[in-house]
């Protein structure tokens, strides 16, 4: 399997087969709750499952650290980045409650105790804050960081800020933020496959 080698050598056999089911268990759920595309599926670990886990190729989170998933969607980035870090608490949340309901099902199916998951809109969330935000693709970089800022805990160690998964040009959103943001490009940088040609890793820290 893609992740049995050099890319992810600290992986134990439990975290593996975990990484190796989740195809199956979205499968499953996805016949009865549209999450994933059919083109997505076809290419499912890399287009998902190893993007998300690109982040964990540059950032190690520490243990007891808390990060939310913003828009998480499925479950991606936070479900398989909740494997490969089990002792660090995923908060994942998105506004649509049939995604929710999936990412609850994938995580009772793992058992996965460092996951959990709220139906709220960002912007709508209370007296909750956390180490790092996370977020794929779900809207721009200076949208992502209005809606993150005030959930971050600033002036407390580990903080990771907002770290985002994006692809194409990405210099107008970049310039928008108007914030410092640090960038990792994803193809033969961390990852191999072409399909990661034009898809990075950003970092706003404020």
């Amino acid at each position: 399997m893609i992740w049995q080698g050099e890319d992810f050598p600290t992986l134990t056999e439990e975290q593996r087969i975990s990484l190796e089911r989740l195809k199956e268990i979205y499968l499953f759920w996805n016949e009865r709750i549209n999450v994933i595309s059919r083109k997505d599926l076809d290419n499912f670990f890399i287009h998902h499952v190893l993007h998300s886990l690109a982040i964990a190729k540059v950032f190690s989170f520490q243990a007891h650290s808390t990060i939310m998933d913003l828009g998480c969607g499925g479950g991606f980035p936070g479900i398989p980045l909740a494997i490969y870090f089990p002792e660090v608490h995923f908060h994942l949340v998105d506004s649509i409650a049939k995604k929710i309901k999936v990412v609850d099902e994938v995580a009772k199916e793992l058992s996965l105790q460092n996951v959990s998951a709220e139906q709220i809109r960002a912007e709508d969330i209370r007296n909750q804050k956390f180490n790092g935000v996370i977020s794929r693709a779900v809207a721009p970089l200076k949208d992502l960081w209005k809606w993150s800022a005030s959930l971050l805990l600033q002036k407390k160690e580990p903080y990771y800020g907002l770290i985002c998964l994006k692809g194409g040009d990405l210099s107008r959103e970049i310039h928008d933020v108007r914030k410092k943001v640090h960038q990792w490009e994803i193809h033969k940088k961390i990852f191999r496959d072409d399909w990661f040609e034009n898809k990075y890793v950003l970092q706003v820290k404020g």
